[in-house]
């Protein structure tokens, strides 16, 4: 009497019923690596050295606009250059783009070595187009002093 087993059918082999997730474990260990280095550079589009403050941040609602000042005293809205004598305009473009019942949060962001009258000019524009929900960029905690 011969014994007939459901494995010896001539060189087949059974389907296999599991899955093996480690390479996929590894792709997507890489892929979160490589967004959380990438994302905080992505958030700023123009290179300034920011003071630093212990201030705490602030919650948003809607994306503000940023207006940067580099180094050399460039005026940058969001990441587009803009000379000194365009942003009167385009400021009131955007207020006038603006509810008048809730202007646009604006984010200056002003490298540390510009001076003062420089960073006080652009925020007596911003005054006068009518936006006056500023908020100064700054890096966050200076080493808890």
């Amino acid at each position: 009497m011969a014994m007939h087993l459901p494995s010896s059918r001539r060189g087949r082999r059974a389907p296999m019923a599991e899955i093996n997730v480690t390479p996929l474990v590894d792709v997507m260990l890489v892929l979160l690596i490589i967004f959380m280095v990438t994302a905080p550079l992505l958030t700023a589009g123009v290179p300034v050295n920011l003071p630093d403050s212990r201030a705490k941040s602030l919650d948003q609602d809607k994306e503000p606009i940023q207006i940067s000042l580099d180094s050399g005293g460039r005026i940058f809205l969001d990441k587009d250059e803009i000379s000194e004598d365009a942003l009167p305009d385009a400021l009131a473009a955007i207020a006038a783009r603006a509810p008048a019942d809730q202007p646009p949060q604006i984010f200056l962001r002003a490298d540390r070595e510009l001076g003062y009258g420089r960073v006080a000019k652009v925020m007596g524009e911003l005054n006068r187009a009518g936006l006056n929900r500023i908020a100064l960029v700054t890096n966050g905690d200076e080493g808890g002093r």
